[in-house]
């Protein structure tokens, strides 16, 4: 069993070692980017400056959000780029195909808005046929944008939501 003063003594250097990268991100941050409020790139770049794994740099996707039905939404997925770049993404197009017909984005921000059960969705003029809403709706489920929760119900998992917010949030011109 760990001491009193032993505890202590791990404390204080956890905090000596929080308060040096303060220090070292406040004092190596880009003007320009500080100012721009590019805080979070800021603290991707102190982490990966302190973890000599990934050298060649780390993308990051991070968003919280609080859904039509009131349940919060936060997460983050940082990603290295080593190797990224020249790995195939032939396997990710279906993925984004899958995003690429109006009816199924439509469908998708239908879902995120809370309406998840066939009757609802297919009550709704701007998303076809209740033969084209289930063909939509097998896409959707076989690229892992939306899966099937109960007979006839669906949902956007959420690991899910926000990379595909950060989806059409990109596409934004």
């Amino acid at each position: 069993m760990q001491s009193l003063r032993d505890e202590l003594r791990d404390l204080s250097n956890r905090v000596d070692e929080l308060e040096k990268r303060a220090q070292k991100s406040s004092s190596s941050t880009n003007p320009t980017t500080e100012s721009d409020g590019f805080w979070a790139l800021n603290e991707l770049q102190s982490r990966l400056s302190d973890d000599q794994t990934t050298s060649d740099g780390a993308v990051m996707l991070v968003g919280s959000l609080t859904l039509a039905e009131g349940g919060p939404i936060a997460w983050q997925q940082t990603i290295g780029t080593s190797g990224l770049i020249e790995s195939d993404w032939s396997e990710q197009a279906a993925v984004f195909a899958a995003l690429g017909h109006p009816v199924r984005v439509e469908l998708l921000r239908q879902i995120l808005s809370g309406v998840h059960h066939t009757a609802d969705l297919a009550a709704i003029e701007s998303l076809g046929t209740t033969g084209q809403l289930h063909h939509h709706l097998r896409q959707l489920v076989a690229t892992g944008w939306v899966r099937q929760t109960g007979r006839g119900s669906y949902e956007i998992p959420p690991a899910r939501i926000v990379p595909l917010l950060i989806c059409i949030a990109s596409a934004e011109r």
